[in-house]
């Protein structure tokens, strides 16, 4: 799939999520001109950082990637508060933290591999969807 594609997917994902998440929030904003994250909860004085992963309903694993082209990235960079997970049937939140211990309780090993698109590697987690997803909260 091409980068163009793949951003005008991104971007549509955020706006559903944002609607969601106005139903809690009604302040929620999409913030495009910032990297460290995707919508911010005034009401809060929260971020949230949203990822779409539909082919974990092939794989059953949610790719939590931490390093791209040689550099830290995603996980290990992060500066939201929240990440909201969805993969086309579902709405998860959760806090960073709750998947590096998803990550450290199920002992998972990153594996290194070049994603569909990109031309270099990335290293990333493989985690079991089920398993992460009982360390955050299903939003309707």
């Amino acid at each position: 799939m091409s980068f163009n594609i793949d951003l005008a997917r991104g971007k549509e994902v955020e706006l559903k999520a944002l609607e969601i998440l106005r139903k809690y929030y009604p302040c929620a904003t999409v913030i495009d001109a910032f990297k460290g994250y995707d919508i911010w909860l005034p009401e809060r004085h929260k971020s949230v950082e949203v990822k779409y992963d539909p082919m974990s309903n092939e794989t059953g694993n949610i790719v939590i990637e931490i390093e791209m082209n040689g550099a830290l990235s995603a996980l290990m960079t992060t500066t939201a508060d929240y990440w909201l997970f969805h993969d086309d049937h579902k709405w998860v939140i959760m806090q960073p933290m709750q998947i590096v211990r998803c990550i450290f309780m199920g002992k998972y090993k990153y594996v290194e591999f070049v994603g569909e698109g990109d031309v270099s590697s990335k290293k990333a987690f493989l985690v079991k969807k089920e398993s992460l997803f009982k360390y955050g909260k299903e939003l309707k």
